[in-house]
């Protein structure tokens, strides 16, 4: 895209940079006496080189995180835009996944996340109790907020519903996809494969992780997955389209077009598509 303040290759250059900030901030509030899971606050700062970018960032960020955000203010040659988040509990992992979050929305608004720090007294630190909360309740609340693309705080709960019930599957599959949306591919998988761990039958997460092996050029591995979940849910239109895709990765054309044609027959919207441009 031409004329961003913020470039591809520098979200791509500072990734893993911001992954190292996020722990860096984390040792930091728990060298002043930040206790794992504590609830705590944070406030954010942005920059981009216009007022308006941040206005829209400001108003996603209000509508579907709750952020509350102060009017961009101009500093020389950028504009600034300062939010605070809602409470949340904290680990590093957490704080990671939330940073990561708001640095990939940032970008989605061509605004750069320059900074954040906790609110949080250590002195008067609070906690959840999980004793008074299911593990049910917190992955609607997780669903919630993935359905919000508020990733970050999707992520926190349904670590938090796997803390009550550490076999809940579906909060595993779940947490794995909002990491996947971050590009966190690799942590991503970890929690599918727990999760078919706990249930090798599990469809959803068999399917999800052969699209996350495809993307990573694994793709006689998602080929295994999605036989797998064409075995267990035959009607699965989805898995024989990108069962199709992988088959055409790997110079399988017949059998790529075969499977598009019977993804097409179950319903898939996207087969036509793959068929007019790969199989007349």
């Amino acid at each position: 895209m031409p004329n961003r303040f913020f470039t591809q290759a520098d979200f791509n250059n500072n990734f893993g940079k911001e992954m190292a900030n996020a722990i860096d901030v984390y040792k930091g509030m728990a060298d002043d006496g930040f206790k794992e899971f504590a609830l705590a606050k944070f406030d954010v700062d942005f920059t981009a080189d216009t007022k308006e970018k941040l206005d829209s960032l400001a108003a996603f960020l209000a509508e579907h995180y709750g952020f509350t955000c102060e009017p961009p203010q101009k500093e020389e040659n950028v504009w600034t835009m300062q939010g605070e988040g809602v409470a949340l509990p904290y680990s590093e992992d957490n704080l990671r996944f939330w940073a990561i979050d708001l640095y990939c929305k940032g970008y989605a608004f061509d605004c750069r996340l320059n900074g954040y720090g906790s609110l949080t007294e250590t002195k008067n630190l609070t906690f959840e109790n999980l004793d008074s909360v299911s593990a049910d309740s917190l992955l609607v609340q997780g669903m919630h907020a993935l359905n919000k693309t508020n990733f970050g705080a999707a992520i926190i709960y349904f670590t938090t519903a796997l803390r009550i019930n550490p076999a809940m599957k579906t909060a595993l599959q779940a947490r794995g996809y909002c990491k996947d949306e971050i590009r966190c591919w690799k942590a991503a998988r970890q929690d599918y494969d727990k999760a078919l761990a706990i249930d090798p039958n599990y469809v959803d997460a068999l399917l999800i992780r052969a699209t996350n092996k495809d993307d990573a050029g694994e793709h006689a591995a998602a080929l295994e997955d999605y036989n797998k979940v064409i075995a267990l849910d035959p009607d699965n239109d989805l898995a024989y389209f990108n069962r199709g895709n992988t088959k055409f990765s790997l110079g399988d054309k017949k059998g790529a077009c075969a499977d598009w044609v019977k993804a097409k027959a179950l319903g898939s919207p996207h087969a036509e598509g793959r068929l007019s441009k790969e199989c007349r």
